[in-house]
Parts: structure tokens; sequence; C-alpha cells
């Protein structure tokens, strides 16, 4: 079946609007994971993805009627400016049908790409109908995202580059796989001509859309699927991918988004370029599968499959990306509401650099505290600090997978701690380097007990942490002293309005 595919591949004509994308070398990644890891740049196509390659080889082909009628299509958004894209470098009218979900940066590159955008439905299947209905309604042809030879063919002309860029002595393929137009052109085209080469599928643990179905023997619809990796967020897999991947693909690895997050670190830090969550799948993929460590030295190649991502989703990427690389623990800790109390916990947890620290009072007994640690040896070094925690009788709950802390609860601790605390509120900045908060907790001793503690790393020169204090009013020139003493810039905020309203 898969040499059906080699012709129509090699006379796939999408280099008039798709460029040959470099293979190029994961240097970091390589010496850490102790394999060549090769990566393939589709998002340096000019809409950033791979898709411009499919859409142009079926649009290409439509002949003088068909044109004149144009295209719709449904898509979350890559596949949808590859046919805009496409529409307009041959002058067809396109129409995009999105969900409502779709990341503004690819539905204004629709637009400007001259595509009608219309909005429909949540999820890509609620957008097919859309589409499909247009086409029926106004005679347009349906440009379909995945299950269509000529698609399919049109994205297997990144497995050509990729032999003929490199040639033999190639291990492993990783692939992200959506609707499976992508792996199905590569796995055709490779496993044709070097049939021991493996191709590996990438999807993510809430959509394995693919994977399901190659444990049922045939498409199936799961009920839902996740939409962080919005790229690949489909349903239901193609017949005729399904059909390839059945007889071509080696085996479909299933990543979580943590590791999808740190994955698009790796590639920043190897090619100074940001990944869309989909597009780093591979990368996430080849990792799990080095994990094993049942082999070294091999030459693995990982699709880069599109970079098209919102900005404001950096934040939440870059947050999830240490917990992935196994770099940061997130632990509830309950310490003694006492002075003294939070300098014995930081001298359990040495010169570690802490990356959050939240903390409201609430009783006189006891304290809960959310704090976020570096780490620097992963999953044992996680180990160890849990045994030395509950060692100091500090009861302590890992919440490192947890996704409600990941996503909701750090953002919440805190309140209202009452009006009879005494308390003063200073904001501080702490020079970014170990041991500056146990220098300052030293300075202070046991005289006044901490109420409030805030502190998260942005990643600058200096930490800045918000810290509540009880100081009775005999005690204010004692302590404004060790606030001198103590030689760390601070803004008093004691009166400040936003104080009085959520934390006094």
């Amino acid at each position: 079946m898969p040499k059906s595919y080699l012709e129509r591949i090699l006379r796939a004509n999408v280099y008039d609007v798709a460029r040959e994308t470099p293979l190029e070398s994961m240097h970091l990644l390589s010496e850490r994971l102790g394999h060549n890891v090769l990566l393939k740049r589709e998002d340096l196509q000019p809409v950033f993805s791979f898709k411009i390659r499919g859409a142009y080889n079926k649009i290409v082909q439509l002949d003088a009627d068909q044109r004149a009628r144009g295209v719709v299509c449904a898509s979350a958004g890559n596949h949808a400016q590859g046919v805009a894209l496409a529409a307009q470098k041959l002058g067809l009218r396109a129409v995009v049908v999105m969900p409502t979900t779709t990341p503004q940066i690819k539905s204004n590159a629709v637009s400007r790409l001259g595509g009608e955008v219309i909005f429909h439905g949540v999820s890509v299947d609620e957008s097919f109908q859309r589409a499909h209905a247009i086409a029926d309604d106004e005679g347009m042809v349906f440009v379909h995202p995945f299950d269509d030879v000529d698609v399919i063919a049109g994205q297997g002309t990144i497995g050509h580059e990729i032999l003929r860029q490199h040639g033999n002595g190639i291990d492993a393929i990783f692939v992200p796989v959506g609707g499976g137009g992508l792996i199905g052109g590569i796995a055709a085209y490779v496993k044709t001509l070097w049939p021991t080469v493996k191709i590996i599928g990438v999807e993510p643990e809430d959509a394995p859309t693919m994977h399901a179905a190659l444990e049922a023997g045939g498409p199936v619809s799961l009920d839902e699927v996740g939409l962080f990796a919005d790229g690949v967020a489909v349903r239901t897999v193609g017949a005729e991918t399904y059909r390839i991947a059945a007889e071509c693909v080696d085996e479909i690895i299933l990543v979580n988004t943590d590791e999808i997050c740190a994955a698009i670190l790796d590639i920043y830090e190897d090619t100074r370029s940001i990944a869309e969550p989909a597009g780093a799948l591979a990368v996430a993929g080849l990792k799990t599968y080095t994990a094993r460590g049942q082999s070294r030295d091999e030459t693995l190649i990982a699709i880069l499959s599109g970079a098209n991502v919102n900005f404001d989703r950096l934040r939440h990427i870059s947050e999830r990306a240490d917990i992935g690389r196994e770099r940061e623990a997130l632990f509830a800790v309950t310490i003694p509401e006492r002075p003294g109390s939070l300098r014995q916990f930081c001298e359990v947890i040495g010169s570690r650099a802490i990356t959050e620290f939240n903390y409201r009072y609430a009783d006189s007994d006891a304290a809960q505290i959310f704090v976020g640690l570096e780490l620097q040896q992963g999953r044992q070094e996680r180990e160890g600090l849990l045994a030395a925690l509950e060692s100091a009788e500090f009861p302590v709950v890992d919440m490192t997978d947890n996704e409600l802390a990941k996503i909701h609860v750090r953002y919440m601790v805190g309140g209202h701690g009452g009006k009879e605390l005494d308390e003063k509120l200073y904001r501080f900045f702490f020079p970014e380097r170990p041991g500056a908060l146990l220098g300052f907790l030293n300075e202070m001793g046991q005289r006044w007990n901490i109420s409030l503690f805030h502190y998260r790393n942005h990643g600058s020169a200096y930490g800045r942490v918000l810290m509540g204090f009880q100081v009775k009013d005999a005690g204010d020139a004692e302590f404004r002293e060790f606030l001198e003493n103590a030689k760390f810039p601070y803004v008093d905020e004691t009166n400040n309005p936003v104080y009085e309203v959520f934390l006094k």
C-alpha cells in the first residue's frame, strides 16, 4: 500500500508556496539525552506550519470549474492558513470555518491572507458540519485537513526531504498526530524506501485519537479531547490515515501537558524559536522514548510542525515547563504558627532556590504554606526533600503532579487575616541568590511573627516579596531598626487600599 503513495509524493506540487525546511541538530538536547537529535523545522514555512504543503497540493489540482466555485475548509488554524494562502496564490475564493476557541493569532492570519472566516462551534467537529453545509449549499470544494490522498501526499514531501537531507542511518522519526495526515504522508514515503526506520507518532494524553484507533482496530470517535494542544484536537482520525498508520506506524507515544511544555523549552534553548504545543509533541515523545534507556547514540528526528502560539499562553507554558523537566517541586507544608518556624523550614530546604512561596495567617496554631522549589536532580531530589521535611516533623503533601494545585490553587492561596493581627505589610526586593531569605530571617530572629508571605520568581535579578509582620506599636522603633539593618530595599504597603480590601 505505501508504494501507491510514492509517485503521488514525488509528483506533489508544493514548492510554489512552501519551502524546503532545514533539518537542524539540537546540540543541547542531544548532549543531554545521549542521542543525535535532529529537528525538521516546519515552523519556518510561510504560514509557520507544515499544513501549507497538503492544502496547496490539493487545491492546485482542481480543474477550472472547481476553482471558479471556490474552496471551503474547517480548521482550528494551521490548515486554515494553508488553504487561505493556497487560494490567494491561485486567485480563488476561500471560506474558513473555525471553532470559537481558535487562538486569535491563527484567525487573524487567515483574514490577512484573504480567507473569509466564520466562527462556529467549540470544536473542529462542529466546524466541520458547518463547512460541509456551506459546500453543499454553495457548491464549493471542501478541502479536508487530513483524510484526502492529495493532502496526505503533500505532507509526505517532508519525508522525501528528510531522506534526501540525511540519507541512511536514521533510527526513528517522531511525528505529531492529530487526524493523521502528516504521519500518514511521512510513513508512506519513508517505509517504502527505508522500512527499518521507525515511525513513531506522538499524541497528548487527553487527545489519544490514533492511539485509540490502533487499539480498537479502526477509527473511533472520542467523547472529548483536550484543547491545550489545539493543533491536534481531533476526535476521530481519517479512514485513509488510519489505513496507512495501521500498516506503517511502529508506535504511538502519549505525553502530558507538562512534558509538552518542557519540550517547548527544549526547542527554545536549542533554536531560540517558540513552538506551539502541538508543534512540540514530537520532541516530547522523543524524550519519553529515550527515557526508556533501551539504546544509545541513535539518530532521532522530530518534526517541529508549527509555531502559531498566542503570546499570552507563554506564561502558562513557562510555569509548566520546569515541572515537565522535573526542575521544580510543589509542596503543601504545615508549619507551627510561632516566631522562628519559617526560619527552621528554610534551614531544612537549604540553599535550594525558592520559585514560589504563598502563605497567609489563618489561626494561632498552624500555618499552611504553598511552596515551589527548584530541583537539580529531578524526582530523586524531590523524594529526598519530602523525606527531609517529614523527618523535621513538617507535615507535607507533594502537589507536583496535582492539576488542581498547578492550575488554580497556586493563585488562590491567601485571603483575609483578621483585623486583630497588629500587622504591618511590606514589599521587599531580594537579590536572587541562595540564602538571601534565610539571612533575612536570621537577622529577624524570633522577635516578630510572619503573618503573610508571597514570593514568585520572575526570572529577574531581584525577587519581589510581600511580607506581613505582627508588630505591636510598642515594638515599632525596634522593627524599623531591623528593616534598616537588613539592607534590602522595601516599600511600606500597610496603608495601601488594596491591602485593606483583599488581605487585611
